[in-house]
């Protein structure tokens, strides 16, 4: 009972301290209006890190209009109304370094499963997978070698310049969800000024006639593409890099073809063979999570879901990796297995029918009135897997890495439940877990919300002290990004807004998670619940615990 009652304070004592944090920084953006309570002592200021000893200030929660801020700021006109706004700068970075703790105590675990919309697993009878990093997680070294390969295709049969063997994969240099202008001439490995981009789009505003289409491609006359697939990250460092040879070199090309030699020469990587080849004779070196993904697959068995998969890898090389993370037996997990599934087009083209696969390979050419376990089919259609299944609506689950290709249809068209599964979710989390990245956003959401409130005060000095607080802020915002990647930021949020591609993972998937690993940690009758996030006209005040708000995982595997 007693570890009981002191695990109840402990819970009672954070509820507290992050109910202060919603209050703060509720007052900070809504309406709060802060009132001088004793003057700033001349001459103090804090360091960017450092806190100068201050009077203190209150903030009082009401519904002051800009009238009021300003007759506020009149009232003190008699004393030094530079060194009243800096004392209030003061305070708020008081305050906001006293939440610090609180937030890294309330850090999020990075095996957590979010939720976008309510789903329980109670509910779950039938659970489907992609392969290729769903079932099947990859060393950074595949990176390198699908780089290297479609590199010397370049050079070999495209006759790219020889320069260009001097380039090596960069990894960490992009990062997925970007959109590359197949018509416009790059700049290599090097960011566009600003000012570069508003000229050649006449604006900050890209027309959504040139975006990319539905499933992320330049077709039909749109000529951006968008990179969703992990497989994409060495497709657009090697664009990067044969753009900064020819821009080094002062070559003359046409950006057009430059987009389709390379997109060919990737694809020759998957389509010929190379690529599958190469990970089947050095499988070890490839592929890892192994053991984990045999134990939910087991998990599952044993709680007796059907299981399904649908990939557009080849039979071999799904055989060859499936036999060294399971084993052998590992067709016996699954009621449905469909390979080389030319995904998306396998859920929307009801044209092409399934056909059995031989263990050695070899296609029948015998219809197929159901499908069996154990057998191997190629092609096919979603509709013609309904038909033959049976398996329709939310009592399916759908696990898969590429939000347009795996989940999108699926969610739209057919009403099955879809979960992304998002690598690079488990670095972002442990970033943001870090007391640099608490520190910097804390700061930051303060420092705003002094902006907000004060840019209403007009007279010279007062704007003079709110451009300084603009130039901190800028300069805060370009740390938040570079934390994640110097060059394009977090994969989830360009500043404080969500980028397209968690815009996109929210509407299509309903779970997202780093790995099927983190389905371990949840019993098959778990609920996950979505955050409520209140929109831009609501207070927030109702502040979620376990992971700042987030769906957490439970009690015995939280982070001691």
């Amino acid at each position: 009972m007693s570890s009981l009652a002191s695990s109840f304070s402990s819970f009672l004592r954070s509820r507290e301290s992050l109910q202060r944090l919603a209050t703060f920084s509720n007052a900070l953006h809504s309406g709060g209006t802060w009132k001088r309570t004793q003057p700033r002592q001349p001459g103090t200021r804090s360091t960017p890190y450092g806190l100068a000893a201050v009077g203190g200030i209150t903030c009082h929660r009401c519904p002051q209009n800009a009238e009021a801020l300003i007759s506020t700021s009149a009232s003190v006109m008699g004393q030094d109304v530079t060194g009243w706004l800096w004392s209030i700068y003061d305070e708020t970075k008081k305050k906001t370094e006293d939440l610090i703790p609180v937030i890294l105590s309330n850090a999020v675990n990075p095996d957590t499963i979010f939720a976008n919309n309510e789903m329980s697993l109670q509910d779950i009878e039938i659970y489907g997978f992609d392969y290729d990093y769903t079932l099947a997680f990859y060393s950074s070294r595949l990176h390198t070698l699908i780089f290297s390969i479609a590199r010397d295709i370049l050079v070999q049969e495209h006759r790219y310049p020889e320069g260009l063997k001097e380039y090596d994969y960069i990894p960490e240099f992009v990062i997925r969800g970007l959109h590359y202008d197949v018509q416009k001439v790059g700049v290599g490995l090097h960011p566009v000024p600003d000012k570069e981009v508003i000229a050649m789009y006449e604006g900050s505003h890209v027309p959504l006639e040139i975006m990319s289409d539905f499933y992320g491609k330049s077709s039909h006359g749109h000529t951006m593409k968008q990179f969703m697939d992990i497989f994409s990250l060495p497709e657009m460092t090697l664009l990067s890099c044969v753009n900064d040879y020819f821009m080094k070199h002062n070559i003359d090309y046409e950006p057009v073809h430059l987009y389709k030699d390379v997109k060919e020469a990737i694809g020759d990587v998957h389509v010929k063979g190379i690529l599958y080849r190469a990970v089947e004779a050095d499988i070890e070196k490839y592929i890892c999570y192994g053991e984990q993904t045999h134990a939910v697959l087991r998990k599952l068995s044993e709680n007796g879901k059907k299981m399904f998969l649908i990939t557009n890898s080849p039979f071999d090389f799904v055989d060859r990796g499936m036999n060294y993370i399971v084993g052998k037996d590992w067709r016996d997990l699954f009621d449905v297995v469909i390979v080389q599934a030319d995904k998306p087009g396998f859920f929307n083209d009801r044209r092409k029918p399934f056909r059995r696969v031989t263990n050695k390979g070899v296609l029948l050419w015998d219809r197929i009135h159901k499908l069996e376990k154990g057998k191997i089919y190629k092609q096919g259609n979603l509709y013609e897997f309904l038909r033959l299944t049976g398996w329709r609506g939310s009592k399916v689950l759908y696990f898969g890495d590429h939000i347009y290709s795996d989940l999108a249809d699926l969610t739209l068209k057919h009403g099955w439940r879809t979960g992304a599964i998002i690598p690079e979710l488990r670095k972002e989390i442990k970033i943001m877990n870090t007391e640099e990245y608490v520190h910097t956003m804390t700061w930051l959401q303060g420092l705003t919300g002094l902006v907000e409130r004060m840019q209403v005060h007009r007279d010279p000095a007062s704007q003079a002290v709110v451009q300084e607080w603009i130039k901190e802020r800028e300069s805060i915002r370009s740390q938040t990004k570079d934390i994640f990647n110097s060059q394009f930021g977090s994969l989830f949020r360009t500043y404080h807004n969500p980028t397209y591609f968690s815009r996109r993972l929210s509407r299509f998937a309903d779970i997202y998670m780093a790995s099927l690993s983190c389905l371990l940690n949840y019993d098959l009758h778990h609920t996950f619940f979505p955050r409520r996030n209140p929109l831009q006209h609501e207070s927030p005040f109702w502040p979620e615990l376990g992971g700042a708000g987030t769906v957490d995982v439970p009690v015995h595997s939280r982070r001691s």
